[in-house]
C-alpha cells in the first residue's frame, strides 16, 4: 500500500475519532488539504467556524493570508504544501485547544508525518510549536529560526490571523517579520 493510499485511510478514520469531548460539538473533523506528495507540511493549531463547516484547514480569512503569504514568495499553498493542523476538531469558540484535547489528537498529526515524510514543517503560531515541540517560549522569539526536529527542518512563524490584526507591511512588523521567515522557507525548498 503506498503512502497516499495509507494517508486517505488515515483520514477516514480520523473522521470518526471521539477520543476527546471536542467530537461532540464538531460539524466536520478537518484532517487536512493539499498535496500529499508535498515536501512542505504547514501546521496550525485548529479550525476555525468555516474550517468546521467546509472540512478543510485554513479556508476562512486567515487562509487567505496564508495563501497569500505564501504565494508572495512563490510556493503553492496546494501545490507545494500538506496543510493541516494540531487538532483536527473547532474548539468551541475558537478557545485555544486544552492539552487533553491536543494528546488526543497529537498521535493523528504523528501517522500524518509518517506517511507525508515532509523535508519542511512550517509551524503557524504558538500553539503549534508548543504542542508539536514542547516549546514554551513566545513565537516571538523563536519565529524564523529554523529548529530540527526527526531530521525535518522545522520553520516557527505567526500565525496567519495574527498577521490579520497587524497589517502592517513595514520592516520589523509581523507581516514583514512572516515575509522574511518564509523566505527562508522558500530558499531551503528550491534546495531539496
Amino acid at each position: 500500500m503506498t503512502s497516499k493510499n495509507q494517508l486517505e485511510l488515515l483520514h477516514k478514520e480520523c473522521r470518526k475519532c471521539k477520543e476527546c469531548s471536542l467530537a461532540e460539538t464538531r460539524t466536520n473533523v478537518v484532517v487536512a488539504k493539499g498535496n500529499p506528495d508535498a515536501e512542505i507540511l504547514i501546521i496550525g493549531e485548529g479550525p476555525g467556524e468555516q474550517e468546521d463547516i467546509t472540512g478543510f484547514p485554513f479556508v476562512g480569512r486567515a487562509g487567505k493570508m496564508l495563501d497569500s503569504a505564501l504565494n508572495s514568495v512563490e510556493i503553492d499553498p496546494l501545490e507545494d504544501c500538506y496543510i493541516t493542523n494540531i487538532v483536527k476538531c473547532r474548539p468551541p469558540n475558537n478557545r485555544k485547544p486544552s492539552l487533553e484535547e491536543v494528546k488526543s489528537c497529537i498521535p493523528w498529526l504523528d501517522k500524518q508525518i509518517d506517511f507525508l515524510d515532509p523535508k519542511i514543517i512550517v509551524l503557524a503560531g504558538s500553539t503549534a510549536v508548543e504542542s508539536f515541540l514542547n516549546i514554551k517560549q513566545p513565537i516571538s522569539k523563536i519565529r524564523g529560526e529554523w529548529i530540527e526536529k526527526d531530521d525535518i527542518k522545522v520553520m516557527p512563524i505567526f500565525h496567519p490571523s495574527y498577521l490579520l490584526r497587524n497589517p502592517s507591511k513595514e520592516p520589523g512588523k509581523p507581516k514583514w517579520l512572516t515575509w522574511q521567515d518564509l523566505k527562508k522557507v522558500k530558499k531551503v525548498y528550491d534546495s531539496i
